[in-house]
């Protein structure tokens, strides 16, 4: 851990510009230590620091969102945007929260949300080939040679050049299924029900690795702390992971 300005610090975790915190810190609302701080030009810890006798929010954020119908999944386009359902702070932040990957504005389910670089990369890297999985209703009913198509490795999607990578497909009746993937292309699970004949009404995805939603309801997130490998990614594993969340939710918006 290295230390940073003070100003900086609180500038990069989304509080305040750098030119406000001077004021913040001259009105005595920042602690470092067990002491008041009024010199905005000094180096600290990240865990050294209070505001208004509050701990500062992680260095690095990592969200699961159950992400509602109708809500995009971009920093820039018109509509309901993802980020809007944040905490005010954290969308300031620098790095920028981002997701890791997209979800379609009427896919509902899981996303993840994070500021670390590494981790995006790792979890969106054809090379991991992190698995997806996805519950399908379609216009149509299924015809019986899905599951063989999707598994293949040879089912071509209109304008790509390459076959999708087998997909493992586990109907669950006429209308409905299950699918795992691990690609992630564009409007990939759409686009492969097109290929076979049918039409997607309503795509959910359950599950991004070994992230899943738990007990999480539409628009709810819960925040990772700390290091991944060191804390369940299972949400519905503790409770008491929402009600944290929840707590936050209140305190920082």
């Amino acid at each position: 851990m290295t230390k940073t300005r003070l100003d900086k610090l609180l500038s990069n975790l989304g509080y305040t510009t750098r030119k406000e915190a001077k004021g913040w810190i001259k009105t005595g609302r920042i602690q470092v230590g067990d002491k008041i701080c009024y010199d905005e030009s000094i180096k600290v810890y990240h865990n050294e620091v209070r505001v208004d006798g509050e701990l500062l929010d992680p260095p690095t954020l990592t969200i699961a969102m159950y992400k509602p119908k109708g809500v995009i999944c971009s920093h820039n386009e018109s509509g309901k945007l993802i980020y809007s359902l944040l905490p005010h702070r954290w969308r300031l932040r620098t790095p920028p929260l981002s997701t890791i990957g997209r979800l379609d504005k009427d896919t509902t389910g899981l996303i993840l949300l994070t500021d670390d670089g590494d981790l995006n990369h790792r979890l969106t890297s054809p090379k991991k080939k992190v698995s997806k999985r996805y519950q399908v209703t379609l216009q149509n009913p299924l015809r019986g040679d899905e599951v063989t198509q999707f598994a293949s490795g040879s089912l071509m999607l209109k304008g790509d050049d390459k076959p999708c990578l087998p997909a493992l497909l586990t109907p669950l009746d006429s209308y409905h299924a299950e699918v795992i993937l691990t690609e992630g292309r564009y409007h990939q699970v759409k686009r492969m029900f097109e290929a076979v004949g049918n039409r997607v009404v309503a795509l959910h995805r359950s599950h991004f690795g070994e992230f899943d939603l738990g007990e999480l309801r539409e628009g709810e997130f819960i925040v990772f702390r700390g290091s991944l490998n060191q804390v369940s990614i299972k949400s519905h594993q503790s409770d008491q992971s929402r009600e944290l969340s929840a707590e936050e939710n209140s305190a920082l918006v």
